[in-house]
């Protein structure tokens, strides 16, 4: 007969092996406080849009996996700083990407370890079964590893860990082994309201709810064209947002440097923003590909770069910015170019400001969407109203 404790002590010794930073095992029992979360979320319109819609299937592992007895959550713990920062001068402008897209895309870096645990338990105990998931899966990976004692849910609702902040990424497996369980985590952030309070767009809720349509971190991941009200307070971000993050002060002493193909590349973490505005697919793929900031494709990324140009007032983007008006097909890109140069526009010297003109007056006749048209023809008869 299977020790099945013994089992538990046997797979934890192996995960540290594996480079798993936290490991924590529950019931798999429906998530009925989840549940009902959800459902509250949906009715408010608080949700993304990215996440498995089947709220059944989010809180019920029974339905995912015939005969699931446990789940077993892990972390692993990725960077706050980088080792050097390049510079981000007049000129030179950088968007930054969140730290959760920093290194290896860590879907892959999670997926793997899941597996080699997986197998573990295949490999020595009879019949085991697993089914494991990163982010992606129908899962909550927070509401998993809370309940399995990795860490608690913070009114950031990010998932803090008393070891490693909240700078980890989660996954777990199913199994039809059944673990005993661990305790869940006690809430530690008390009265503390600093993350809610300095969250730029009013995104965190109090009760630690999150309304996605306000979140920075979803923002940048749309497609379409940014609402008026936030493209200032996205700054220079390009993906994500860490501002939750930075603030928590159980953030305030960790930085963990555990695993080598999670460190940054500075170049691809703070990139400059006006090369962006010109990769093709290809060029896009190969040189972000990697990240997970990625998955969503070059257009996010691009328009999320103009809209930092717009943000820093960078006139030397101007060329660039006309370009992509007068080449770009994408109605979102455009629009959000003419955003970008109304920003900057007091900040051109006369000389710029008469080639600008000039590349308007030339964009007019040929412009089909009708935002941007009304744009040019508006900017155009304020500068003749100006000059006469």
């Amino acid at each position: 007969m299977t020790d099945f404790q013994k089992l538990k002590e046997q797979l934890i010794t192996y995960s540290k092996k594996m480079g798993v930073d936290k490991i924590g095992f529950t019931t798999a029992d429906p998530f009925t406080e989840l549940k009902a979360r959800l459902y509250q979320q949906r009715e408010l319109g608080y949700q993304s849009g990215f996440e498995e819609k089947d709220i059944e299937k989010r809180t019920e592992p029974s339905l995912l996996m015939d005969g699931a007895q446990s789940i077993v959550s892990i972390a692993m713990a990725y960077p706050k700083k980088m080792a050097e920062r390049p510079a981000n001068t007049k000129g030179q402008r950088r968007g930054a990407f969140a730290r959760v897209s920093w290194g290896q895309d860590y879907h892959m870096i999670l997926r793997k370890a899941l597996e080699k645990l997986g197998d573990f338990l295949v490999d020595t105990t009879p019949g085991a079964r697993y089914k494991s998931m990163v982010d992606t899966g129908e899962l909550s990976d927070r509401a998993v590893a809370e309940r399995a004692g990795i860490g608690w849910a913070g009114k950031s609702t990010n998932l803090i860990t008393e070891e490693f902040g909240s700078y980890v990424y989660l996954g777990e497996m199913l199994t039809n082994i059944p673990f005993p369980p661990d305790k869940p985590a006690t809430d530690l952030c008390g009265d503390c309201t600093i993350c809610i309070d300095h969250c730029p767009t009013g995104a965190l809720v109090q009760g630690g709810q999150l309304n996605s349509q306000k979140c920075i971190a979803y923002l940048t991941q749309t497609k379409q064209e940014l609402p008026e009200p936030y493209k200032k307070a996205i700054g220079n971000r390009i993906y994500g947002c860490d501002t939750c993050q930075q603030v928590c002060p159980y953030n305030r002493d960790v930085d963990s440097h555990f695993h080598e193909e999670m460190e940054a590349d500075p170049e691809l973490a703070r990139p400059l923003l006006i090369p962006l505005l010109s990769l093709s697919n290809r060029d896009f793929k190969e040189t972000f590909g990697e990240l997970s900031g990625s998955w969503r494709g070059k257009k996010p990324i691009q328009r999320n770069a103009i809209v930092a140009l717009g943000n820093y007032k960078d006139v030397s983007a101007a060329p660039e910015l006309l370009r992509l008006l007068d080449e770009d097909p994408r109605p979102v890109i455009r629009r959000t170019v003419t955003w970008a140069l109304q920003k900057m526009w007091d900040r051109f010297d006369p000389n710029m400001r008469v080639q600008v003109v000039q590349s308007l007056e030339n964009l007019l006749v040929k412009e089909d969407d009708e935002k941007v048209f009304q744009w040019i023809k508006e900017k155009l008869d304020a500068e003749k109203g100006n000059c006469c």
